[in-house]
């Protein structure tokens, strides 16, 4: 199989340039983005990334969950196509790069492609799929999902945002619910580009992250339950704090993910505490659990861990625990040889590189369930993103579109 030379590269002023103008829509307050989806801002974007597609020769395919489909043509009518992509929804405070670097690095290797007059035997899709973010919609990645078979388009139509605006309601409203049937396409492969969103890369100077697998995660509800009572005139002797349960659990979860390491992260983010009043010992809280590392075997230890021994430690303080599982996804390992074509590519263009695993969801993580998929990843500063202030540099963007031209053009086959 013929692969890319070496001096062959993307335009990375067009791609800074196509980056900068597509953040001209829905500007945040702080120098970054607030397009999130479905919004109608959302649907002006959607318009300028087809505007794009169509000047550079592809055809537009839109499915029932609003994914767009920009697709160039192959050389060979039966081959399945290669996928790029990933979003151009954001979130309220997000930053300029965050999914849109991974459509729009996609469409800027297909012009590139245009340039140099290169034919492959298999089509090229350019992706943005819907509602990544989950910010409006929850939750995350919810149209791959749909595309996956992780969820069914009714239920999906059905999610409601903060004012009880549906789902289906606002795609029909911003008019970009297609005809095609979701998940009716077959795919020979699909590969996606995206920041870090962490500070690894830049840290250890490496200008392309080759992703080997994503992180799985278990979200844990739990509830410490003791006895309200009044803090002024209650013996220490005689409490029973529920919020002592949740700092010994909370040492607990520290403890757990830090002697699972590498790649194993554990918090608790959500807190609700009863009743909340200042002059009262705490009767009951509830907080949730966030575990997460890329090995399934590790991740169901970690969350088994936990629930042994949480329940023991308030016991020991005489309080009551008890926990659901109320988020669960399985760490997904990309396609080995999707994943040598990134690494290949790296290195024959002379980027330095290291194997990483993602610490965020992406879509790449469903559609992994139903094509060869792989990701690619590029440093942003201090790892900050979710954030008006994420950044990138030119050069991060150039070297990561780089290599996905590289590894989209090795596996959709030069003919020419």
């Amino acid at each position: 199989m013929a692969v890319p030379g070496e001096n062959l590269k993307i335009n990375g002023d067009r791609l800074w340039d196509s980056l900068m103008e597509m953040a001209k829509i829905g500007p945040g307050i702080a120098g970054g983005n607030n397009r999130q989806t479905l919004t109608d801002d959302d649907a002006t974007g959607r318009a300028l990334f087809q505007e794009w597609c169509e000047a550079a020769g592809m055809t537009m395919g839109v499915d029932t969950m609003g994914n767009m489909f920009a697709t160039r043509a192959g050389e060979d009518p039966e081959a399945l196509p290669v996928y790029v992509g990933s979003h151009l929804d954001t979130q309220p405070t997000g930053g300029k790069y965050d999914g849109v670097l991974g459509v729009l690095g996609g469409l800027e290797a297909i012009r590139t492609m245009n340039d140099l007059g290169i034919k492959t035997k298999h089509p090229i899709v350019v992706t943005n799929w819907t509602n990544e973010e989950g910010t409006r919609f929850a939750p995350a990645m919810l149209a791959s999902g749909v595309f996956a078979g992780k969820h069914t388009q009714d239920w999906a139509y059905d999610r409601v945002d903060a004012e009880g605006k549906r789902f289906g309601d606002e795609l029909a409203r911003i008019g970009w619910v297609g005809d095609e049937e979701v998940g009716a396409r077959k795919m020979h492969a699909m590969f996606e580009l995206h920041i870090e969103q962490g500070p690894i890369l830049e840290a250890e100077n490496k200008d392309i992250g080759v992703v080997t697998h994503g992180q799985g995660l278990r979200w844990i509800e739990c509830t410490v339950t003791g006895k309200e009572s009044h803090t002024g005139s209650t013996p220490m002797s005689m409490r029973k704090n529920a919020g002592r349960g949740l700092a010994l659990i909370t040492e607990l979860v520290h403890e757990i993910a830090m002697k699972n390491q590498p790649n194993a992260v554990g918090a608790i983010g959500h807190i609700d505490v009863y009743p909340n009043s200042r002059n009262i010992i705490p009767g009951k809280v509830v907080f949730t659990v966030d575990m997460r590392t890329h090995l399934l075997d590790k991740l169901n230890a970690m969350a088994d861990e936990l629930m042994e021994k949480a329940p023991k430690l308030c016991e020991e303080i005489g309080v009551e625990f008890s926990c659901e599982i109320v988020g669960q996804f399985n760490p997904p390992a990309f396609d080995e040889t999707l994943v040598g074509s990134i690494r290949d590519a790296a290195e024959r263009l002379g980027y330095s590189h290291m194997d990483i695993v993602s610490g965020a969801g992406h879509d790449a993580c469903w559609i992994n369930d139903v094509a060869p998929t792989a990701m690619i990843m590029c440093p942003c500063v201090d790892g900050l993103s979710h954030n008006e202030a994420e950044e990138i540099s030119k050069e991060w963007a150039a070297a990561g579109t780089d290599v996905l031209m590289h590894a989209v053009l090795e596996t959709a086959e030069i003919v020419s």
